[in-house]
């Protein structure tokens, strides 16, 4: 491994120590004896060997080579436990029922959280160390997020707990929650329009317009858009991140019956062409120069709204906040959806 690489490893490592506290945590979960629980970043093994003692089967995947090496010594002879080298991204998922807990990267964890959502089938329960500012996005608050809304229908989000940095080493520049992503049984929404669904709420997300119902209307001017929104209680002025989750169920309800072909059409891919954006964005991010100073100027009219820019000043104390902010870029949120939060360095 490169030293760069190495050393972009352990600027998102951040690892819990105390067992006392891994343990209380785990009491409150919802993990159990016959439960098989998927481990992403074990970093030294603090809370694989606490789960360890209270679950079926680990599965551990561990990026860094150093740490598996520790891990596979220290765990030598356990039959319970099976570790992997290779990135969560990428690595096999177990196909039998399984649940999750792990501390994850922080630079990583929007789409960490996108393939275990994403996936067939996904965990039955997740117990995610993250940053702070991330899990409120996850869970919608204190405005409504196209993360939260891509999650609602699937998974119900909460933050269970609230870390001191203290408890971490190395110690975080960010505050850190324990945020908790619950199967829901059955789902809000059937399969067979899971993806239609995606794809509406991505696009009036994506449609740079003054309000929701501007964005409707522009989508299928007439009756429709005017009756939805009296229906489901959004008012004319409503922006996207004003409206509960609640109400955008209905609305895409309303939409699903109300809206023509052409609409339809139009909403169709919107979910893709987002990530294919997002991905463009990772790409160029990639091609910068080393973060430990001031970046390049941002550009001007790069269709970006200001709020969701790469913020290219890293420095010591924010660091492992910046790169965060690199995947909530992809979201697109229109400007004046946002509630701009203070940053924690």
């Amino acid at each position: 491994m490169s030293a760069a690489r190495d050393l972009s490893l352990r600027c998102t490592q951040n690892f819990l120590t105390d067992p006392a506290l891994i343990d209380c945590l785990l009491d409150a979960s919802t993990i159990g004896p016959d439960d098989q629980v998927y481990e992403i970043g074990p970093g030294t093994g603090s809370i694989t060997e606490r789960l360890l003692r209270r679950c079926r089967r680990v599965i551990a995947v561990e990026k860094d080579p150093a740490l598996v090496r520790r891990l596979t010594e220290r765990f030598a002879g356990c039959p319970r436990l099976t570790l992997r080298q290779g990135d969560a991204l990428t690595a096999l998922l177990p196909a039998a029922p399984y649940k999750v807990f792990a501390s994850l990267p922080f630079n990583r964890t929007a789409a960490i959280v996108s393939r275990l959502t994403h996936a067939a089938p996904p965990p039955e329960d997740q117990y995610l160390v993250v940053q702070h500012e991330a899990a409120l996005r996850f869970c919608g608050r204190p405005a409504t997020t196209l993360y939260a809304l891509l999650l609602a229908p699937w998974f119900e989000a909460g933050i269970i707990h609230r870390f001191r940095r203290s408890d971490f080493a190395p110690r975080p520049g960010v505050d850190v929650v324990l945020l908790r992503l619950a199967k829901r049984g059955p789902p809000l929404l059937p399969a067979a329009q899971a993806q239609r669904y995606r794809d509406f709420v991505t696009f009036a997300f994506t449609c740079r317009q003054p309000s929701l119902a501007e964005t409707l209307h522009r989508l299928e001017p007439g009756r429709w858009p005017r009756r939805a929104l009296a229906d489901t209680g959004i008012g004319p002025n409503a922006r996207p991140g004003e409206v509960p989750v609640e109400r955008w169920l209905c609305l895409f309800e309303a939409f699903r019956r109300g809206a023509g072909t052409l609409a339809h059409d139009r909403v169709q891919g919107a979910e893709a062409r987002q990530r294919r954006q997002q991905t463009r964005l990772h790409k160029q991010h990639r091609t910068r120069g080393r973060a430990t100073g001031p970046g390049p100027p941002r550009r001007r009219n790069s269709g970006w709204p200001a709020a969701d820019r790469l913020d290219c000043h890293i420095n010591s104390s924010s660091r492992f906040s910046a790169a965060f902010h690199l995947d909530r870029a992809g979201e697109l949120l229109a400007k004046q959806t946002r509630t701009p939060e203070r940053r924690t360095a």
